[in-house]
Formats: structure tokens, C-alpha cells, sequence
């Protein structure tokens, strides 16, 4: 039994080093992912005037202490790089606080949409300016120097995490009412921290779907500082999986999150015939933490997705696609257009790749359907720069009827520093 260990949790440290110079007092992070994508948030709240210092952890990642208190205007430009996390999270910090600043990212983040976010904060009295596209990074936020922040009641047409996060984020700094209505039920780590450090929220399953509410309504606005423990991270740990059930071997992944909101694709891959383990093993800021075991020489049969299953799945499509290409049948998954505005057109770009290796694929708008084969796949995958498409095509690398080879195997840090490693781990047994 092969024994790994992932990063810590790439949501869960965004929102940990973002809530966390918010608080009121000093709090203490322990294993944040040490990822691009997560030193993106580290500079831009540094740039804010947050006092964090981190150091090497023991155990991978960083340790962080963040001395929270009000953030600072930033004259400059606050580069998110790769990051829409950071990029959205932020537009609601800055846009409740009443502090301006200009966003930007690198050009794959220029390309992603912001106005699903602006647009509802502008309601609540921001005012915000695209300096580029419409719509798109770079967009300044002008500072607020007088007048209320107002309420809002938010029904979003698709499920996101980071537009909830966002608006929530904006009531909690502007101490205003928000609730935010989502069609599906949408990861929740904001709102377990934000419980954790003692903003009144409220969450609920209503017949129109999920809704979370911040009601600030005789609250001091206090933050009370964390002392956490970042789980390992469920999206990585899912390409470790997946490689073990192609690569027929036996893995034990310690310390991984057990968020109900993040372990969907554990339940396909139940569904596909995979036989993995689950046990809970601790709590940290609200957070469940466990161990998981997959047991090697599972056949896998195809899958049908959609609907309300989609969004608790976004991120670990693209490796159930290239598993699909291995699945004893046809494979489809539909109602995922939000693929095609990530770090790359994921729809497209998959379906690129597959057909090059010699998989047949049908792009649909919104999914794909994967026909499974036995045969020899073999070709050069283009990522795009996107990290979930290098790892996804370097775990159907390591089938031993694969050679995969992938163009820029360098986007794996982006959010999962050593990804390679731990491949070449389960390759070899």
C-alpha cells in the first residue's frame, strides 16, 4: 500500500488568508497549499496592509501567522496572477470595506468573467470600472467615502462558490444583510469559517435550492482569530486516485478533506465500480478530515452526470473524463458550460486531447460524451496552462497501454507543487 499525502487544501487556505486579516487579533494557519494560486492571495492581502508571515511547515505547505486589523487602500495594481478565487473573494472584501484598487491577472484570468460578480456588488452601491473588456480584468474598484452599503438578496442562475464568497464577504465587511440564493448547493468553506470565527450565518435548503445569509443585525462585526489546520486538499487528492485505479495499484491518502460539498466525485467513482474507503478522523475550522484507502483492480463502467450533481463536480471532470476514456462503455457528462470559462475552455480542450490520443468523443455544449476503449493511446496533450488539464492527461499517462506526453507539465504548481513526484510514486509502485 502506497502511502501519500496532499497539499493543503487550495479553497480553504484562499479563504483562510483572506477572512483571517479580518479578524480581530492574531490567528494561526497551519499547512496552507504553497501553490501559485495561493501565494496570489498572500501578496494581494500583504499589498492590502495585512501583517502575514509564513515559514516551511513540517509536513509540506506553509505555516502562516496573520495579525488581522482594517486592510489599507492599495495605490497600485493588486495582480491575482492565475487566480479567480482571489480575484472574486476580493472585488467583495475590497467593495464592502469601501477601499478602492485595480484587479488584474495574468491573460488566461483576463479571459474569465468578473461582472457575475461586479454586477451584484454594484447593486449594493459599488462603483466599479473595466479598464480592458468588458466584464473582464483589469476592473478598478473606486473607494467608497460616503453612503451606506446596501442589502441584497442574490438569486444566482448557476452555483458558484466564489460569487457566494464574494457577496457574502462584502455583508460581513460592509456589515450589511446578504443572502445569496443558488440554484444547487455550492462548496461551503467561507461559510464554515466564517461560522467558526463568529459572524452570524445562516445556511439552508430551500425549494428553490441553497441559500446563505450574513444578518449582522446586533453583532459587533468581530472576527474572532483561527487556529487552523488546513485538510489536504480533496481535488488533488482525487488525481492520486485516479491514477491508482489506472495504474492497478493500492494508496492510502492521509489527512484529506471530508467536505460533504467536495466528495462527489468519490460517489462516481463508487458508481464506476472503484473500491475506496472512507474514515473521519478530525475537525479543524469546521472542516471534517479523514483517510482514504483505494483498493487496485477495479474494472471501471461508464457514467451519466447532470443536473444538480454537476456543481459539487466542476473541478474533477476533467480527470472523470480521462477515466472515461479507460470505462467499459459510453461515458457522458452534460449541464457543465461553467468548464468553458476556466483557467482554458476545459469542454474543448478535452475533447481536443482525447480524440488526439485516439479516444472518440463527441463535444457537446455544455459536456462531452466519451466513448471508453481498451486500445493504445498515445499522443502530445496541450494543456492550455491549465492545471487540472496537465494533471488529468499525466494520470491517463500512467496506464500501461498510455504514452501521454504533455506539453507544459509545469501548470501542475499552479495548485499542486509536487504533483509529478507522487505520480512517478504510484507509477512505480
Amino acid at each position: 500500500m502506497i502511502e501519500l499525502r496532499v497539499p493543503g487544501d487550495k479553497s480553504v487556505s484562499h479563504r483562510a488568508l483572506l477572512i483571517a486579516s479580518l479578524a480581530d487579533g492574531v490567528s494561526r494557519i497551519s499547512g496552507l497549499g504553497d501553490g501559485a494560486d495561493v501565494r496570489s492571495s498572500l501578496a494581494v492581502m500583504r499589498a492590502l496592509g495585512a501583517g502575514i508571515d509564513t515559514m516551511p511547515a513540517a509536513s509540506g505547505g506553509l505555516d502562516a501567522t496573520v495579525r488581522g486589523g482594517p486592510l489599507a487602500a492599495s495605490g497600485g495594481v493588486l495582480d491575482c496572477g492565475n487566480s479567480g478565487t482571489t480575484a472574486r473573494l476580493l472585488a467583495g472584501i475590497l467593495a464592502g470595506s469601501g477601499l478602492g484598487g485595480t484587479l488584474d491577472g495574468d491573460a488566461s484570468l483576463r479571459a474569465r468573467p468578473m461582472r457575475r460578480v461586479i454586477y451584484p456588488l454594484q447593486a449594493m452601491g459599488l462603483r466599479a470600472r473595466y479598464l480592458g473588456s468588458p466584464g473582464r480584468l483589469p476592473v478598478r474598484l473606486e473607494p467608497r467615502s460616503s453612503g451606506t452599503f446596501r442589502t441584497l438578496r442574490h438569486r444566482a442562475r448557476v452555483a458558484s462558490a466564489q460569487v457566494k464568497s464574494a457577496l457574502l464577504l462584502a455583508g460581513v465587511t460592509a456589515r450589511v444583510r446578504v443572502c445569496v440564493l443558488e440554484p444547487a448547493r455550492s462548496r461551503d468553506h467561507t461559510e464554515r469559517l466564517l461560522r467558526e470565527m463568529g459572524a452570524p450565518l445562516e445556511t439552508a435548503e430551500v425549494e428553490e435550492g441553497f441559500e446563505a445569509a450574513i444578518d449582522p443585525a446586533g453583532w459587533d462585526g468581530r472576527l474572532v482569530p483561527l487556529d487552523l489546520s488546513i485538510p489536504g486538499d480533496p481535488s488533488s487528492a482525487a488525481f492520486l486516485v485516479g491514477a491508482a485505479l489506472l495504474a492497478g495499484r493500492g494508496v492510502r491518502i492521509e489527512g484529506v478533506s471530508e467536505n460533504p460539498t467536495r466528495t462527489a466525485f468519490l460517489d462516481v467513482l463508487a458508481g464506476m465500480g472503484a473500491r475506496i474507503e472512507r474514515s473521519a478522523t478530525s475537525m479543524s475550522g469546521g472542516e471534517p478530515i479523514g483517510e482514504w484507502i483505494v483498493h487496485a483492480g477495479a474494472a471501471l463502467d461508464p457514467f451519466d452526470l447532470g443536473g444538480a450533481r454537476i456543481p459539487s463536480l466542476i473541478d474533477e471532470l476533467p480527470l472523470l473524463s480521462v477515466l472515461a476514456a479507460r470505462a467499459a462503455g459510453r461515458s457522458v457528462f452534460r449541464d457543465a458550460g461553467e468548464l468553458r470559462v476556466k483557467e482554458s475552455d476545459r469542454i474543448g480542450l478535452l475533447a481536443e486531447n482525447l480524440a488526439g490520443l485516439g479516444v472518440r468523443v463527441e463535444e457537446l455544449p455544455e459536456g462531452l460524451a466519451i466513448q471508453g476503449t481498451p486500445g493504445r493511446l498515445e499522443g502530445r496533450v496541450r494543456t492550455g496552462g491549465d492545471h487540472r488539464m496537465a494533471m488529468a492527461f499525466g494520470v491517463l499517462g500512467v496506464d500501461p497501454a498510455a504514452s501521454v506526453r504533455v506539453d507544459d507539465p509545469g501548470c501542475a504548481a499552479i495548485s499542486f507543487p509536487g504533483f509529478w513526484d507522487l505520480l512517478e510514486r504510484i507509477r512505480h509502485g
